[in-house]
């Protein structure tokens, strides 16, 4: 019998709680600078954790903006997004859609994520990640982004919380 020895990576922390909530900040000012003269924003986020990225960019973006900012969960089948059948059940039309992960490993989510708001005639889609990496598999960049860390393409980025809080980034 053979032994097969694996030699995992440890994880890096490449983002603490404070560092984070510093971004998510940094990023809501962004959007409202960006969007001033918009009368409507549309976060979607990704669940589950760019869902909480979401309601924390609201919370940020609301005392510097005037129009109207509308949180909604997108949530489907990450492994396999070709399978999902996405639905909007909110009228998205002339609004400004910002489509909120938590990190760009592959670009894939991103990228599955906005077939649904094609037809749905919104006057922008934009994307937002906490995280982006350089190596991806699909041709997409975010609008907005946190951190962008150089990797390799062995190198994994995974974004974890706690309580409905986002704590940490770490890369493995």
């Amino acid at each position: 019998m053979r032994l097969l020895i694996v030699k995992l990576k440890p994880l890096k922390k490449i983002l603490d709680k404070a560092q984070i909530d510093f971004k998510i900040k940094r990023l809501g000012l962004e959007i409202a600078e960006r969007n001033v003269f918009e009368n409507s924003i549309v976060l979607v986020g990704i669940a589950a954790n760019g869902l909480l990225i979401a309601n924390k960019l609201k919370q940020e973006i609301e005392p510097n903006y005037k129009g109207k900012i509308c949180v909604l969960p997108l949530d489907f089948n990450k492994k396999a997004p070709h399978e999902n059948n996405l639905v909007i059940e909110q009228d998205v039309t002339n609004s400004n859609v910002i489509l909120v992960d938590d990190v760009a490993n592959s670009g894939r989510t991103l990228t599955y994520a906005i077939k649904p708001f094609l037809n749905a005639l919104p006057k922008s889609i934009q994307t937002l990640v906490l995280v982006e990496r350089t190596h991806k598999l699909f041709p997409i960049s975010a609008d907005y982004v946190g951190q962008s860390i150089n990797t390799t393409v062995q190198d994994y980025i995974e974004v974890q919380n706690e309580n409905g809080e986002i704590i940490s980034a770490v890369i493995q």
